[in-house]
């Protein structure tokens, strides 16, 4: 089952920019994703990736600011998030599946610690 860890949270205002970093060791066959949980809500899916760089797909509302690629050479995926708004805060976790196009977390089986993302007014 493919390990993950992520890293590269923290605090910034509006119109900020933060990378994220998914360290994903065995991520070979899996797609994987980012997700963020906002105080009181549930968790929401923000990007994915195929686990050759392909497809990618983002929701709606990060689409033209946020990023993901990946670094297989590092095992790393990464999400690159430009023109933060506050309602970007969240707690943000990486996750791993062996489906396809799906942005279902239940669909996901392996996840991440989470790392916080602050974004102030």
């Amino acid at each position: 089952q493919v390990q993950l860890v992520e890293s590269g949270g923290g605090a910034v205002q509006a119109g900020g920019s933060l990378r994220l970093s998914c360290a994903a060791s065995g991520r070979s066959g899996y797609m994987l994703g980012w997700f963020r949980q906002a105080p009181g809500k549930g968790r929401e899916f923000v990007a994915f990736i195929g686990w050759s760089g392909f497809p990618t797909h983002y929701t709606d509302s990060v689409k033209g600011r946020f990023t993901i690629s990946a670094d297989n050479a590092k095992n790393t995926v990464i999400l690159e998030m430009n023109n933060l708004e506050p309602e970007d805060t969240a707690v943000y976790y990486c996750a791993a599946t062996r489906g396809s196009w799906t942005t279902r977390a239940v669909d996901f089986s392996s996840w991440g610690q989470g790392t916080q993302v602050t974004v102030s007014s």
